[in-house]
């Protein structure tokens, strides 16, 4: 792995966890509340940390795109039926999830998220757009890549998802995001584009948040309950 990759990896992490220093000095700084203060430090540090890792993969932005990558065209097409793809793999693997492992449906980052953004709606662009991008450009090009170029298709999509699914926090609900991530990751093969997974990635979690924001917790555990089925913003 380029050395360069391991920065983007630390400074992801950093922005993870740098609220815990971050907020507290808003707090202490600025006359706000601590939710106010936790809302503004991510939506700063998720920022900032974007512009820190696409400066620090400025040579991958740089280098000549592959020999058959996706043109345009291509590359819109393949955005439209990710997301389709997507949500029928995410589908097949909550069906799964529920009617055969007896998990309950629903996730608790999603309905944290979405709390945090009805209270605070600017907040939406770091699952909407913000957080799709990162975690593409690190979860595909970077750790999918890698193992991509030692192994086949299949495990190193397998070894990506996994790790994509237990950062997340649920494991309990690691098929969905591996159901996931393996579609992202073959949408990056595919095209050859790491621009197409962030579009679906960035299309469904907008999906997600716009869907639900206007729902309170009671409606979409009664649309959960009715439909069997489940939406994880990623």
């Amino acid at each position: 792995m380029a050395r360069r990759y391991w920065y983007v990896i630390l400074t992801y992490i950093i922005v993870q966890f740098s609220g815990i220093l971050g907020a507290p000095l808003l707090l202490n700084v600025f006359p706000i509340s601590a939710f106010d203060a936790v809302v503004y430090w991510t939506i700063f540090s998720f920022i900032a940390g974007l512009v820190v890792i696409l400066f620090i993969m400025k040579p991958d932005m740089q280098m000549q795109s592959a020999r058959n990558a996706a043109t345009t065209g291509t590359v819109i097409l393949w955005s439209v039926l990710g997301i389709f793809m997507a949500l029928f793999a995410q589908g097949i693997a909550a069906t799964i999830e529920m009617e055969v492992l007896g998990i309950d449906p629903g996730s608790a980052n999603t309905q944290q998220i979405m709390d945090i953004t009805r209270a605070a709606p600017l907040f939406m662009l770091i699952p909407a757009i913000i957080a799709p991008i990162l975690e593409e450009l690190i979860f595909r090009k970077i750790i999918f890549g890698t193992f991509y170029k030692r192994m086949n298709f299949f495990l190193a999509g397998l070894l990506s998802a996994l790790i994509f699914g237990f950062i997340h926090g649920e494991p309990q609900h690691i098929l969905i995001y591996a159901s996931m991530g393996f579609v992202f990751a073959f949408l990056y093969v595919k095209t050859k584009r790491i621009l197409v997974p962030i579009i679906v990635h960035a299309g469904m979690n907008t999906m997600v948040v716009l869907a639900q924001y206007s729902l309170t917790p009671e409606e979409i555990q009664q649309q959960l309950d009715q439909l069997q089925t489940i939406f994880i913003g990623g």
